[in-house]
């Protein structure tokens, strides 16, 4: 099966002597094409910081990361932001939407910067938007759209690039109960079509809507193949 992710001994230093801190220590993990995943852990148990490890947004201090084969931990800025753009799709707790752009407009935006002309960036976002059902809504600008509704087109946006991983980091934080179903409705659609996904969550009814969760705790993985049934006994565990 082919490896979409793999941290291999990862550890992330800030600040030097008496401040050090490890936000991350000899971290390994692997994730495979089709998995959908949630990562979990107590506040300051390092979920955040592999999560940018593995968005290509930080570099680790020791260690490699493989993204889809490709070695990217020592990369140069400008070559980072070319692997993000191409090969990975980003949802967050807030929407960033351009709020003067409508909504095939904003999804758009990713096709422009990786040079895709502008019939097929129409084309595409027009699909990406149908997909999570906004065919109807292609023109409405953010403030004309309901919460659900903008991080539909925010997910629209990520995927416009087939990218070969979709992160998203508290995708439901900002969005009630109902709207939370629909949204990890459309995830759950999306991996089943072949999108591998991993989610940063504090939800355990979030987290148990996947197929996989690792849980952080201290700046290391104490679990990385954790059944979402056997959710309780991990979040029993105080910090």
């Amino acid at each position: 099966m082919q490896t979409i992710i793999r941290l291999e001994h990862i550890s992330k230093v800030y600040g030097s002597g008496n401040t050090e801190v490890w936000a991350l220590h000899d971290v390994s993990l692997t994730v495979n094409a089709g998995e959908y995943c949630a990562i979990m852990g107590p506040s300051g148990s390092g979920k955040s910081t592999a999560m940018n490890i593995i968005g290509c947004l930080d570099r680790p201090t020791e260690g490699s990361y493989y993204l889809d084969g490709m070695d990217v931990a020592r990369l140069g800025d400008n070559e980072l932001a070319q692997i993000r753009n191409r090969k990975i799709g980003f949802v967050f707790q807030q929407f960033h939407l351009l709020p003067q752009l409508s909504a095939i407009e904003n999804v758009m935006l990713p096709m422009i910067y990786a040079g895709i002309p502008h019939k097929e960036r129409q084309e595409r976002a027009a699909e990406a938007l149908t997909r999570v059902g906004l065919a109807n809504r292609l023109n409405n600008r953010p403030n004309q759209l309901s919460g659900g509704q903008q991080q539909r087109v925010a997910i629209a946006r990520a995927i416009v690039n087939r990218p070969v991983l979709l992160l998203a980091d508290e995708p439901t934080g900002a969005l009630d109960s109902h709207t939370t179903q629909e949204v990890l409705d459309i995830f759950r659609e999306l991996n089943a079509s072949g999108i591998t996904v991993v989610m940063v969550t504090h939800e355990p009814e979030v987290a148990r809507q996947t197929k996989r969760i690792v849980w952080f705790r201290d700046g290391q993985v104490i679990h990385d193949h954790l059944a979402p049934t056997n959710l309780g006994q991990m979040t029993l565990v105080p910090s």
